[in-house]
């Protein structure tokens, strides 16, 4: 019931805006509606808030049976060509809805004329009419929020046809344009094959509710009054809309505007954007993405595949953990270039804003901010671009996308105070420290986490830390200032209410940093592997995350996007194999011609691209998966690309090695410490054997069902 000090538009033609401002008040809308779809309902207390699957079915039945009761006594009359249009309705629900994949919050009534703006800033502040809301099916709010672009519903005694057939307003964006500004937005998938259901289903949604209000209008009793006379028309009108529209051949172009952009510019002047799964497949990345992929590529050509070997060389001096100082230049520059923290989710980003400025989801910050919080992109966009900088081993850190900063900076977005996120976050976001997790103890099997020994007691306003960890990565980093610790707040809690994550100052008393860890003879200076020992380390007891027993929690939250970043890099990786595998086959000759015109050699060529992009379609479902659903709904798919990514990348860099005899076991080449990387990921990212079991139990629940 808070008032909002702003402007409602009635009339979604906007009469009396400028045109250039009514390109952003439709945009502005697409992204509230994007948002709203975007929240994660489980972890924000709606899970419950609605059954997710069937809803466009049961939607179906409650109007049809809602129409066949306003009309059983004849007044109104019943429509025969409703009877038809719902007949059509129940044969063509899409697949999505049985299943409840593309479920969330759905509005109900969402659409301009609901929505509040800022009071001079085209912005939404606030969103109307929430007595409709429940879990459901998305695509029936983006519908409902089109229906000008088809029938204009108002107050005269007939409709009025919709933009797309009246024309449309000066500075209005067409249906595909705002259809593609939510899909961008929202990372949901083009609706092309299934857009004639889901607006026939919200014009026959309108007609039995018309239908409702004038059987009311007759009885006496609508709450409309005098304005009620005409719904009666509307009702019918509004199945003669839905009955002409189904009836029409195509109702929205088979890809968004922004890839058919993307292609014609690709293809018109050589722009080295690769095109990927255009038309051919769903993972289609929008105009923006690809911009920010397009930039990347070019970043790395110009400033990181050039300094590898000076990197290379400083991580092999006596001085190999000191900080190159093009790598601080390189930083700054991403960041000028708005190449900085790309990783971070919208969502995570909203509800740090929220408690670090107090902002609220539309928010405008300034531009320093903007630049912390990244560029508000999905896990599904942000594969996109995580796979370039996989390609190179100095990448992720130059962009403040390297791991264990992500996954560390991610339990802070998600389970930090607003004090814990000023100490630590900031200064992390910023990149002016880096941090590490301390989980893995060389003394018992730590992909387990119950196993975990080393002990976090309370001693009045403190806690005291005992234990060794070791494979602490990035903490022999000279910047690094912060770890994340797990340990057991009580040993006799239940099972997995014992473990909680604390915050650590690197530099407090007790912390010992023992030796740095070798990876198949790799130190990955400087940000380096280290074996650490905790003695009676005094940490005060607001450093606490989310509070006491709950480690498990948060270790089972961050196993998702940080964790599906591994695989996304891995692909980046792969790639890189492929190309100076081409590179050398082409170039290298053996046996009286080159290795490119060996039949032996064209063969597990061509194996390990199949295996790439069948692994990439995998990590891109997964991502999609964990934005739609959320962390456990996608933790099989999450699993299986965590296996296959490093065996996949293995066996490509595998083979790259063969193709370059000794030189591919040397530092000369970055192959040896791709493949090293990749194999520890096989347990670093959880062994297979647990991912492997995930799977299967799931597998084995479905059969049951």
């Amino acid at each position: 019931m808070e008032f909002l000090e702003g402007r409602i538009f009635i009339d979604s033609k906007l009469p009396g805006v400028p045109p250039e401002r009514r390109r952003a008040i439709y945009r502005a809308t697409a992204k509230t509606l994007a948002s709203i779809h975007s929240a994660n309902v489980d972890m924000i207390g709606l899970g419950k808030y609605g059954r997710r699957d069937n809803y466009c079915r049961r939607q179906i039945e409650r109007w049809a049976r809602q129409y066949i009761a306003s009309t059983a006594e004849g007044k109104p009359a019943s429509n025969p060509k409703m009877f038809r249009l719902i007949d059509w309705l129940r044969q063509n629900i899409p697949p999505e809805d049985s299943s409840g994949v593309a479920a969330g919050i759905v509005h109900g009534d969402f659409r301009i004329d609901n929505l509040v703006f800022h009071p001079t800033e085209d912005r939404v502040i606030g969103i109307l009419d929430w007595e409709l809301s429940t879990l459901g099916n998305q695509m029936s709010d983006v519908a409902h929020c089109c229906l000008p672009y088809t029938v204009v519903i108002g107050q005269n005694k007939h409709l009025d046809a919709g933009f797309e057939v009246t024309g449309i307003p000066e500075g209005i964006p067409s249906q595909a344009e705002f259809l593609d500004d939510y899909c961008s937005a929202s990372g949901n998938p083009w609706p092309a094959k299934v857009w004639k259901f889901y607006v026939a289903f919200a014009l026959f949604r309108g007609a039995s509710i018309c239908t409702g209000i004038y059987n009311r209008w007759l009885l006496g009793n609508a709450s409309g009054g005098e304005r009620a006379r005409y719904v009666g028309n509307h009702a019918n009108e509004l199945i003669n809309f839905a009955m002409d529209f189904i009836a029409r051949k195509s109702v929205l172009p088979e890809n968004p505007p922004s890839v058919a952009q993307a292609d014609a510019k690709q293809f018109g002047n050589g722009n080295k954007i690769q095109n990927i799964l255009d038309e051919r497949g769903r993972f289609v990345p929008s105009q923006r993405v690809l911009e920010l992929r397009n930039k990347l590529i070019k970043f790395m050509e110009d400033y990181i595949y050039p300094n590898e070997k000076e990197f290379e060389k400083l991580a092999q001096s006596d001085a190999r953990w000191t900080i190159h100082p093009e790598e601080e230049r390189l930083r700054e520059l991403a960041r000028k270039e708005g190449l900085w923290n790309l990783w971070i989710p919208f969502d995570s980003a909203a509800r740090a804003r929220k408690l670090i400025f107090g902002e609220g989801p539309n928010s405008i910050s300034d531009g320093g901010r903007d630049l912390l919080f990244g560029a508000g992109l999905s896990n599904l966009e942000y594969g996109y671009l995580c796979e370039i900088m996989g390609r190179s081993f100095w990448a992720p850190q130059i962009f403040n996308c390297s791991a264990p900063d992500t996954g560390n900076m991610e339990v802070l977005l998600r389970y930090g105070n607003k004090e814990q996120l000023e100490e630590w976050l900031i200064p992390l976001l910023e990149g002016k420290i880096r941090s590490a997790f301390a989980m893995t103890e060389p003394q018992v099997a730590s992909s387990e986490a119950t196993n975990i020994e080393c002990s976090i007691k309370r001693q009045g306003d403190s806690y005291i830390i005992n234990g060794n960890k070791w494979w602490t990565s990035g903490a022999m980093d000279p910047r690094c200032r912060v770890l994340i610790v797990m340990g057991k707040t009580d040993f006799s809690a239940a099972k997995h209410k014992q473990q909680s994550m604390i915050l650590v100052d690197i530099k407090t008393p007790g912390v010992h940093i023992k030796r740095p860890l070798l990876v198949f003879g790799f130190d990955d200076a400087p940000h380096g592997h280290a074996e650490i020992s905790f003695e009676n380390v005094c940490v005060p007891a607001k450093n606490i995350l989310l509070g006491e027993g709950r480690g498990f929690e948060i270790a089972q939250g961050r196993l998702g996007p940080g964790r599906l970043h591994h695989c996304m890099r891995l692909i980046g990786a792969a790639e890189r194999g492929m190309q100076l595998m081409a590179e050398r086959a082409l170039s290298r000759k053996a046996f009286g011609k080159f290795i490119a015109q060996h039949g032996s050699f064209l063969s597990e060529m061509a194996k390990c691209r199949i295996e790439l992009e069948r692994t990439r379609l995998l990590v891109l479902e997964a991502a999609d998966q964990l934005d739609r659903l959320g962390n456990k709904k996608a933790r099989g798919t999450i699993a299986m690309a965590k296996v296959a990514a490093p065996n996949m990348a293995l066996k490509v860099l595998d083979m790259a090695i063969q193709v370059h005899g000794a030189a591919g076991f040397s530092t000369d080449t970055v192959l040896s410490h791709l493949w090293a990387t990749a194999r520890t990921l096989r347990v670093a990212d959880g062994p297979d054997d647990v991912h492997l079991g995930t799977i299967a139990k799931l597998e084995l629940q479905r059969a049951k069902l």
